[in-house]
């Protein structure tokens, strides 16, 4: 009766372990959208898939000390060196649970790959563009269909896919909003994509989740899905001048994003806070003919080539030899 306790004494850090854990929301396996679902179940079928090794190999880490434990007197067979059943097994079973990995892995890699569109069998909306600037510590955002823009809150109609097009005016990071899906890198003069969706209304975190400099635990952002009706008139608000911050209901005023605007919000550095939300509106005239996110991407271009030609004059040449030449 004395040792029943020993097995009792490990139920302590058990019951604690889930008591400090009940309060826990794994974003992952809280999804909100499509993306997020698909993720889910993809993390779900490689777990179980490799808990099919794990869980005898913890069975039997326990079993062996224990059958084999001095005084068992347990058969003892000093001679044996192979069994043909044991090799199978040890080696098979990983080999064939690799390549059902492999396989789903594949399947799902395809199936949510960031650069395809939602599927129209999950929502039938028009898609909407937004496009996300990473600046030094904060996230723009900016809608050039609507004509405004916004900082560190990034407002979008819930069953609506939503096509997010990223780049970097800063270092290298990466664009997340866990519970709504992937997460994809935003770099300097690059542009990449992201498609998403959120199937109900909510508030969702988002993130920085690439290391970036001291301000980085600052780089966070709030992706909230509304309703279509709630969408259109916080739009007309943004554009009428004021609007409220669709977290925390406070009235935001809504200023002109001019480019020497942006130039100071590039050039402030918030590593020690959080940037507010910030509301813009947006005038065409004021920047090149494709918008703001264009200008951002092409002042990464050089204005020299290699061989000190400039770059468009390269454009050029290389054009009118693919014209020539046939493109080869």
């Amino acid at each position: 009766m004395r040792n029943l306790k020993y097995p009792r004494l490990f139920t302590i850090p058990l019951l604690f372990a889930a008591l400090l854990l009940s309060g826990c929301d794994v974003a992952l396996l809280n999804p909100k959208g499509y993306i997020g679902h698909e993720i889910k179940a993809l993390i779900i079928t490689a777990v179980c898939l490799m808990l099919i090794v794990v869980i005898p190999a913890i069975f039997m880490s326990l079993y062996f000390p224990f059958k084999y434990r001095e005084g068992n007197n347990a058969k003892y067979s000093p001679k044996w060196e192979f069994s043909a059943k044991i090799e199978t097994l040890v080696w098979g079973v990983p080999i064939i649970i690799i390549i059902i990995l492999g396989i789903v892995t594949y399947h799902y890699t395809h199936k949510i790959d960031p650069t395809k569109p939602i599927p129209t069998e999950v929502s039938s909306a028009k898609q909407m563009d937004i496009q996300v600037v990473a600046l030094r510590w904060k996230w723009l955002f900016i809608y050039p269909e609507q004509g405004i823009a916004t900082v560190n809150q990034v407002v979008f109609p819930e069953n609506t896919p939503i096509k997010f097009e990223i780049t970097s005016d800063t270092a290298i990071t990466s664009f997340l909003i866990p519970e709504l899906g992937s997460q994809i890198y935003a770099m300097a003069g690059m542009e990449t994509k992201l498609h998403l969706i959120a199937d109900k209304p909510g508030v969702f975190q988002g993130t920085a989740a690439n290391f970036i400099g001291y301000g980085y635990s600052y780089m966070l952002f709030k992706a909230v899905s509304v309703t279509n009706s709630d969408f259109e008139k916080w739009v007309a608000d943004v554009k009428a001048g004021t609007a409220k911050d669709q977290v925390d209901g406070n009235e935001i005023v809504a200023m002109d994003l001019t480019p020497e605007v942006y130039k100071a919000l590039k050039d402030k550095r918030n590593e020690n806070f959080f940037e507010p939300v910030a509301l813009y509106k947006l005038t065409p005239s004021l920047y090149g003919k494709d918008g703001l996110f264009e200008d951002i991407l092409e002042s990464y271009i050089p204005v020299n080539g290699p061989k000190g030609i400039p770059v468009k004059d390269e454009l050029v040449q290389a054009e009118s030899h693919n014209a020539i030449s046939g493109g080869h």
